[in-house]
């Protein structure tokens, strides 16, 4: 432990600012920030414009494009070049904390190599990484160019891609991190396990229907709970769309919202049945941390769900939702990983 004290460190700094990063894609989401910047360099980028000449040139670029044309120019009482630096901000921060987590892991992980800290093993995990990071930039850049076309609104599938693979990034650093922190191994409860793991499949399909419903902005819409609204639990609107059962549950609004609603409880349910299943095993006392933050966290995540929809979606909300689902896959990656070992 003391020897991979630094190395865990490194990791788990990347780990906040996976985080940082998710809470600032967040924000950028929320704001309609995220098309404001319609070009994207590697170097030139790094800092916002820094004369009144820059800026009005990049507004200029802006205007070319279909948010402006189709929204921003015919909001009550116009869009000036304040209310454009305001939305480049979160953008352009968003970009500029992906640029510092890719300083923060290749300066570090080159010393550690010249200083012969890593193992082999855990050379091979930093380079998977390595590898992720750059396709999360990728995913980035994909999803905002689909915005910069015809329709004003990125792909809520490229938007979905773009989030749940950001979490899926933070849950694999944070894994690698847990190998170093906990060398020793434990007994597997192998039914446990088989519990957690599916519970960890279903918990990122509820991520990625997470996106959908920010993309489409199907919050928005049967802002009513338990019941979708007019006592349905299954909104009419879903079966009288013409379109393929497929394309209900993953571009209609209201089918897409049924399927996140329905699957949060499937999420519960799974975690409590862990949880009480656990009662018939000796578990360590890290195993029994992470199984009582599991059942804590998942059913603030539930409260706070449903706040988001009853109260359509507010800005402060949606980012907890979205901070505290980042907490549940700690606590589900943990939990798992303890269990595992």
């Amino acid at each position: 432990m003391k020897k991979d004290k630094s190395v865990i460190i490194w990791l788990l700094t990347g780990c906040v600012l996976v985080f940082i990063m998710v809470v600032v894609g967040g924000i950028t989401r929320l704001t309609n920030s995220g098309l404001s910047m319609t070009d994207w360099h590697l170097v030139t980028d790094t800092f916002p414009p820094l004369t009144e000449e820059k800026w009005e040139k990049a507004f200029e670029a802006y205007k070319q494009f279909p948010e402006y044309q189709k929204i921003n120019q015919y909001q009550e009482g116009g869009f000036n070049l304040n209310d454009y630096k305001y939305i480049y901000f979160w953008e352009w921060f968003h970009r500029f904390i992906g640029r510092i987590i890719g300083l923060v892991f290749i300066i570090p992980f080159f010393y550690f190599l010249i200083k012969k800290k890593l193992d082999q093993q855990t050379i091979q995990k930093c380079c998977v990484l390595l590898g992720m990071g750059a396709l999360q930039g990728f995913f980035g850049w994909f999803m905002v160019k689909s915005g910069l076309v015809d329709n004003p609104d990125v792909s809520h599938f490229r938007l979905a891609l773009h989030l749940t693979f950001a979490f899926i990034t933070f849950a694999y650093t944070l894994w690698v991190a847990l190998d170093l922190i906990y060398p020793e191994t434990n007994t597997v409860i192998v039914p446990l396990r088989k519990i957690a793991r599916i519970a960890l499949i279903v918990l990122i399909l509820q991520i990625i229907y997470g996106g959908f419903v920010a993309g489409l902005n199907a919050g928005m819409i049967h802002n009513h709970w338990p019941l979708m609204s007019d006592g349905q639990f299954f909104h009419e609107s879903i079966a009288l769309e013409k379109e393929s059962w497929l394309l209900r549950f993953t571009e209609g609004k209201s089918g897409v919202q049924f399927v996140h609603r329905t699957m949060a409880y499937v999420v519960v349910g799974l975690i409590l049945y862990l949880f009480f299943q656990s009662k018939k095993f000796s578990l360590t006392s890290t195993q029994q941390k992470g199984l009582n933050a599991l059942v804590l966290i998942v059913f603030v995540q539930f409260t706070l769900g449903v706040l988001t929809l009853l109260l359509h979606v507010p800005l402060w909300l949606g980012l907890a939702h979205q901070v505290v689902a980042f907490f549940l896959l700690t606590a589900m990656t943990f939990t798992l990983h303890r269990l595992n070992k």
